[in-house]
């Protein structure tokens, strides 16, 4: 599944030097993005910087925040329901907080139990609703925001260049810029080097297990300062090793809706995706199959019935030779069989004689004989007051094996031959 790494750009302080007209609180850049592109979440395909309308298309979109516009705090999760949890965070960290809780977006960790103690996220929610609806104005929807670095084990230090360039102290030398990243189990801060501050916060026997990086540009400072090798890497290598957290700050009033019209894109976004060209082509195969499969079994049964029909023509012809034009076999048949059956004087089995003789048989011994009937054409109706329930059911199950329906009701039963049945 191919991944889109997206540096949001840090949000601009009153202090920045490249704040220019621009309002605090907003990015340093509205419309460029910094991006790198994985087909594995680990190696980068391709890296650069563009505007929102012409990132690549990637199956994952993650923003990652810079950790210089995320504060953390560290408390013990309050037990509320989930649909105040997010006023409960307010409350607990309100005299934390450096702005107003209303304008600072919060999160929890992963994981994280009510009554135990965990880590939450804080940002400008003004900057990062505004990130996230530049990009989506330019169809680029984010499916999680990660931080940049958060408080974990082991410790790791991070340097990159601080935004000021080169300074020149009072001798006249100059020094590079530099800033380091220390996230640990006790939280996350950014250092710059020059000055006390950074080696008092460091522990004076630093971690052997700590894991050193930096930008390429900061590399030779960094192992200056600190008197260790560091691991290269490029800001698009880091959003990108960011991206593999479980953090997501996308939660509560910011958390991803998939709408319904979305969601089906999505979905035949990847449906066209190269990684689903084969399953494509194997429904493709098996749906010519069940097509070929089912003419071909039309085509039996079609044969199969026309050499029924064959068959029936040729039993009528045999048996009756004065018919010459066969319309309807099984029609024809039987009426050259009641005329056979007229001319010999023989009664039809729905003619009245039959079935009088078939009630007649089934009738109760309790019953007197019948006082009142009437035939219809193949029904014949009968009075029937005063039978039991038991004495129809005995009727109608003395009568069905020969083919016949018994119907009761109002104080009737009638005889008619059943439509399975065959004719005598």
């Amino acid at each position: 599944m191919s991944i889109l790494a997206i540096s949001l750009s840090p949000r601009l302080r009153l202090r920045s030097s490249h704040t220019g007209m621009a309002a605090p609180g907003t990015s340093v850049a509205d419309d460029a993005f910094d991006y790198g592109l994985s087909s594995d979440g680990f190696t980068l395909l391709s890296q650069g910087r563009c505007a929102a309308a012409l990132l690549p298309k990637a199956d994952s979109v993650i923003a990652v925040v810079s950790e210089g516009d995320i504060a953390w705090h560290r408390i013990t999760l309050p037990k509320a329901p989930s649909a105040r949890l997010r006023a409960a965070l307010t409350g607990v960290l309100e005299e934390a907080l450096l702005d107003d809780g209303d304008a600072t977006h919060l999160a929890l960790a992963p994981g994280a139990v009510a009554g135990l103690p965990t880590w939450v996220a804080a940002v400008n929610r003004g900057w990062l609703r505004g990130e996230l609806a530049a990009l989506e104005r330019h169809r680029v929807f984010v499916d999680r925001v990660v931080p940049a670095a958060w408080p974990d084990t082991p410790p790791s230090g991070h340097f990159t260049e601080a935004g000021g360039g080169a300074t020149v102290d009072g001798s006249g030398s100059t020094h590079q810029d530099v800033a380091l990243t220390w996230s640990h189990a006790d939280g996350v801060a950014r250092l710059r080097l020059q000055g006390g501050l950074a080696r008092a916060l460091l522990p004076a026997d630093l971690p052997p297990e700590a894991r050193w990086t930096a930008t390429p540009e900061a590399a030779t400072a960094a192992e200056r300062w600190l008197g260790l090798p560091v691991t290269v890497v490029s800001a698009d290598e880091r959003a990108l090793q960011a991206t593999r957290t479980l953090w997501n700050l996308r939660q509560f009033d910011l958390a991803a809706r998939h709408r319904g019209t979305r969601a089906a894109r999505d979905a035949w976004r990847r449906w066209l995706s190269p990684s689903w060209r084969p399953v494509r082509y194997g429904l493709l195969a098996l749906l010519a199959v069940q097509l070929i499969g089912l003419n071909a079994w039309a085509w039996h049964l079609r044969s199969e019935l026309d050499s029924q029909r064959q068959a029936m023509v040729r039993v009528l012809q045999t048996t009756f030779p004065q018919v010459s034009a066969v319309l309807d076999a099984p029609l024809q048949m039987q009426r050259e069989v009641d005329g056979l059956r007229a001319a010999a004087g023989r009664p039809s089995a729905i003619d009245v004689e039959p079935m009088l003789l078939a009630a007649a048989a089934a009738w109760p011994a309790s019953q007197p004989p019948v006082d009142n009937l009437r035939y219809e054409l193949g029904r014949l109706t009968l009075t029937a007051t005063g039978w039991s329930d038991a004495e129809i059911a005995q009727f109608r199950s003395q009568l069905r094996p020969a083919g016949w329906q018994v119907d009761a009701a109002e104080g009737r039963i009638s005889l008619s031959r059943a439509a399975t049945g065959t004719s005598p």
